[in-house]
């Protein structure tokens, strides 16, 4: 066997600083005094923590680009976890400007704007058959009162009987008639409330996957009875869902905007709809000389979620992997992208407390 005498030589070997390498830091917490500092101190350590002070830079990049139209995509039971507020945060700063969500998290944020609670499940104590019995149904580790859904179904039922007259309706312009009863009615926050306040449109795209959209279908049925029957003319129905309205709508602000950045918790149909966008505007250009849209490529994205890419599943899809997709600007595009693989209960406070710290100094 020939000795390869190139192979770690001493001759070979380099001062790490002087090729430019950056230099890690120990985390010296005496000379942390808030999260900005905090986080600031572990995106110069490793693993997840530094991958968490690294989000923060690229988040402040993204929400202070004056040309970047930003879109936050949720799901998970976050409400249910008492993440609402943060959402809130975000739409009532500017910080996001558009909201693509599963309907269950922006269902059980309607219950908490109404003033409803979730309550902690003990697993000691309780039996899920008797929970069910008692009308108390758990999201992992928190109970839901079905008292609440009913709450809930008051609620739409007043709000539906101000809209039925309207011929087409879709989910952001749905949750935004929600959001304006509420916040004619009811004090406190709430997501739909701050998004109609701020004039932030709410994507549901799986919008028949909710508690909100099963109390649409409970009154469409009992204006029109048939329906659990056979299917009747549009003539019959007091009104009509177009999904295809939100994503037109969608895709306005977004092909029209300079620059676009995403803020992500968790994955699922929410992140994918969002980031679908510049594929749909090149299938859509094609034959159509008359469409004006551009693809707009993502130039900025921050991601948490806990599961890992090699289940090959999308919610671990990289952004990396999202750039051979046409939907992200490469890094040498001009792309600037964090992901932390963590519970987002964990993250997502750190980093949102960490934003408000930084931008308080200025």
């Amino acid at each position: 066997m020939t000795e390869n005498k190139e192979f770690r030589s001493i001759e070979s070997m380099v001062d790490p600083a002087r090729i430019g390498l950056q230099q890690l830091e120990p985390l010296d917490i005496d000379k942390v005094d808030d999260f900005d500092r905090l986080l600031q101190a572990m995106s110069r350590t490793a693993f997840g923590g530094r991958r968490l002070g690294e989000a923060l830079d690229v988040l402040q990049s993204m929400i202070e680009d004056p040309d970047c139209y930003v879109v936050g995509t949720f799901s998970g039971a976050m409400t249910v976890a008492k993440m609402g507020p943060l959402i809130c945060k975000m739409i009532d700063e500017g910080w996001i400007n558009a909201v693509v969500s599963t309907g269950a998290l922006i269902a059980h944020g309607f219950i908490e704007s109404i003033g409803l609670k979730h309550y902690k499940y003990e697993q000691a104590t309780m039996d899920d058959p008797e929970l069910c019995r008692l009308g108390l149904n758990r999201v992992y580790d928190t109970l839901e009162s079905e008292l609440n859904f009913m709450q809930v179904e008051e609620v739409v039922a007043a709000v539906l009987e101000e809209i039925s007259d309207q011929q087409t309706w879709d989910s952001h312009s749905l949750c935004r008639v929600i959001g304006r009863y509420l916040s004619e009615h009811y004090q406190g926050q709430g997501i739909l409330k701050s998004a109609y306040e701020q004039n932030t449109p709410v994507y549901i795209p799986a919008f028949t996957d909710s508690e909100i959209a099963l109390d649409i279908a409970a009154f469409l049925l009992k204006k029109v009875p048939a329906l659990s029957r056979e299917k009747v003319s549009s003539e019959a129905m007091p009104f009509q869902f177009n999904p295809f309205q939100d994503l037109f709508d969608y895709t306005r602000h977004i092909a029209g905007a300079k620059r676009i950045g995403i803020f992500t918790i968790g994955g699922g149909v929410p992140r994918n709809w969002a980031q679908q966008v510049s594929p749909f505007v090149e299938m859509a250009r094609k034959g159509n000389a008359d469409l004006q849209w551009k693809e707009n490529r993502f130039q900025y994205g921050v991601r948490i979620c806990p599961e890992p890419d090699h289940w090959g599943g999308l919610s671990g899809c990289t952004y990396q992997e999202g750039i051979s997709w046409g939907k992200f600007l490469s890094p040498a595009q001009g792309g600037r992208f964090a992901e932390v693989l963590c519970d987002a209960t964990i993250a997502w406070p750190l980093l949102i407390k960490g934003l408000l710290d930084r931008q308080n100094k200025k």
